[in-house]
């Protein structure tokens, strides 16, 4: 299972589509628990991927150095902002697995969102991740101003991320014109999953997740709630000792499984009922548990987003029947297409 521990309510930057810091008395700023009784729990998962969270994880490297001394995991990583690593001493990172970094796509639009000179200093400390052995995950933000297929191309050709995956800024923030936004979108999600095809015509798998994760989902394992797994493949632990299904919805009390103390339970049936005669379920799982609970921009702004997915998961699988000839003439195995983000933390379905 996916454990997202959060180390700290507290970030050193202030981007704009999401504030900065949690409130003190929301997600304090130290830990309030005590170590042993969330080391009982994940060492009772065989199956456990620890990745430290925030506000801004590296905010608060003594808990990650406490934590990873302290409790066994099968994988360690990270969700950063990819501007504090060096507060991390090096023989911590040559343990972990993956890093995900914050990063938009190309500078001028990082540096928009996220602050000045932010896109360098990510890309610097991106490439020192690289040169220790762990993988590197764009972590993307997309936003009314970005190029997805541009911004997504320009990390792919930096060279020095092993995966891309992205979120919408859509739901959580103030609403925007997404409709008509969308329409160049959805052309360059098309270029996308050409591109994707071209290269395993080549025998290559390109891991941009939001084309990789469908597919998987096409072959493998669909997925029974939203793709990251919030509340049936994983949790998130505050630094109050809340056990919540999703990492955003940190003030919502239909989150809270239970606490690091008495324990928690998973949801058991984690699809919404909305979703239960989709044609898409399985590919999407209902999208963003956090976004069709609370709905922030009406039924009709949650409307407008789902028919950009339907749109945009049909765009994907419709090469389905070309992948099926590629594994029949043994250009790729089967197996390379199965992935599980929750084995990542990252998202399938943005």
């Amino acid at each position: 299972m996916l454990w997202l521990i959060f180390t700290s309510g507290k970030c050193n930057l202030v981007c704009d589509y999401c504030g900065g810091s949690f409130p003190k008395d929301i997600i304090p700023w130290k830990i309030n628990y005590d170590l042993k009784n969330i080391k009982k729990l994940v060492e009772s998962d065989k199956n456990s991927t620890v990745i430290f969270y925030g506000g801004e994880p590296l905010s608060n490297p003594k808990f990650i150095m406490e934590f990873m001394d302290n409790v066994k995991a099968n994988r360690y990583g990270i969700q950063t902002n990819g501007t504090l690593v060096k507060l991390l001493p090096e023989e911590y990172w040559k343990r972990m697995n993956l890093a995900l970094l914050s990063i938009d796509g190309r500078r001028e639009i990082t540096n928009k969102h996220r602050g000045k000179n932010i896109y360098d200093v990510v890309v610097k400390n991106a490439k020192y991740l690289k040169s220790l052995g762990i993988e590197t995950i764009a972590r993307m933000t997309v936003t009314q101003d970005s190029d997805i297929y541009q911004d997504v191309m320009h990390l792919i050709n930096l060279g020095i991320f092993d995966k891309i995956h992205w979120q919408l800024n859509v739901i959580w923030t103030e609403k925007w014109d997404v409709q008509s936004w969308s329409e160049k979108y959805l052309e360059g999600i098309k270029l996308l999953t050409q591109y994707f095809l071209e290269k395993l015509k080549e025998g290559k798998v390109i891991k941009i997740i939001p084309i990789l994760g469908l597919i998987s989902a096409h072959y493998f394992e669909a997925y029974k709630g939203s793709p990251c797994g919030a509340g049936y493949k994983s949790v998130s632990v505050t630094t109050d000792g809340r056990i919540l299904s999703c990492p955003i919805a940190v003030r919502e009390e239909w989150a809270v499984l239970g606490n690091v103390k008495s324990g928690y339970k998973l949801l058991e049936d984690p699809l919404p009922d909305i979703c239960k005669k989709c044609e898409v379920k399985n590919y999407c799982g209902g999208r963003c548990l956090y976004s069709m609970k609370e709905k922030y921009w009406g039924e009709e702004g949650f409307l407008q987003v789902d028919e950009i997915t339907k749109k945009y998961i049909k765009i994907v699988i419709s090469i389905i029947p070309e992948i099926d000839k590629l594994i029949r003439d043994g250009i790729i195995r089967l197996s390379q297409l199965k992935y599980d983000p929750t084995l990542d933390s990252t998202e399938v379905i943005p």
